[in-house]
């Protein structure tokens, strides 16, 4: 298959010699520009280098782990989406890639298939040219602070936070509602693509995070509305 002219660059990092070669080969296949590292450490030097659009970091790896690489990363770049592939399915696990700046989490084994579709919606979500023009310029003013959707930028007089794609996309729908109840169901289809328990616990962890930059105003507040969903005042 013929890549296109701005092909896409994704980082994968996954010390599987085998997994990784063949994530590679397919994401390619699809049209991504696929850089292939083997731990976490060289998958930080290839980042540093390199002007991606996305990372797919694998979570047990020796010599850095890819939740210290998502860390590491979150640091120089607080926007680019973060998928982490792991063996791992327990809760507290789930909950942590996401504190640690994670986008989706995709328990071993997975479907190709299943994870270049999650490849896709989240990149439809940051990338200018493949989402529609609904979102170009969108602003919302949450009390004396400013969001802008397109550029995932929450500011106000002497504030500045970027968020990063699952916090402006969540914001986004509480300001769409603001004043009237967000259903947590459809605020967790609409944004993690399933209202699962897993999502349902890494959502929470998302609202205490918005929780924390909109105190920025402190008349603003983010209720919990019992049995239902979140609430956005200002």
């Amino acid at each position: 298959m013929q890549k296109p002219a701005a092909a896409l660059k994704v980082l994968l990092v996954e010390d599987d010699p085998n997994l990784g070669l063949l994530l590679k080969e397919y994401l390619n296949a699809k049209g991504y520009e696929t850089t292939l590292a083997i731990n976490g450490k060289k998958g930080y030097e290839a980042f540093s280098k390199g002007a991606f659009q996305l990372c797919i970091l694998d979570i047990m790896m020796p010599v850095k782990d890819g939740f210290t690489l998502a860390e590491e990363i979150r640091r120089t770049d607080k926007t680019i989406p973060i998928i982490f592939l792991t063996a791992k399915s327990l809760s507290e696990d789930r909950i942590s890639g996401f504190k640690k700046g994670g986008d989706d989490y995709i328990t071993k084994p997975f479907n190709m298939d299943e994870l270049l579709l999650r490849v896709k919606a989240i990149l439809r979500r940051v990338n200018p040219d493949s989402v529609s023009n609904e979102h170009e310029n969108k602003i919302h003013k949450i009390g004396k602070l400013r969001f802008d959707v397109t550029h995932q930028l929450l500011d106000g007089k002497d504030y500045s936070q970027k968020l990063t794609t699952k916090e402006a996309a969540l914001l986004n729908l509480l300001c769409e509602n603001k004043k009237d109840v967000l259903e947590r169901s459809y605020a967790l289809n609409k944004v993690w693509g399933d209202d699962n328990y897993f999502n349902s616990r890494s959502m929470d962890v998302y609202i205490a995070k918005l929780r924390k930059y909109l105190s920025a105003d402190s008349k603003i507040e983010l209720v919990n509305v019992h049995g239902k969903g979140f609430m956005l005042m200002d």
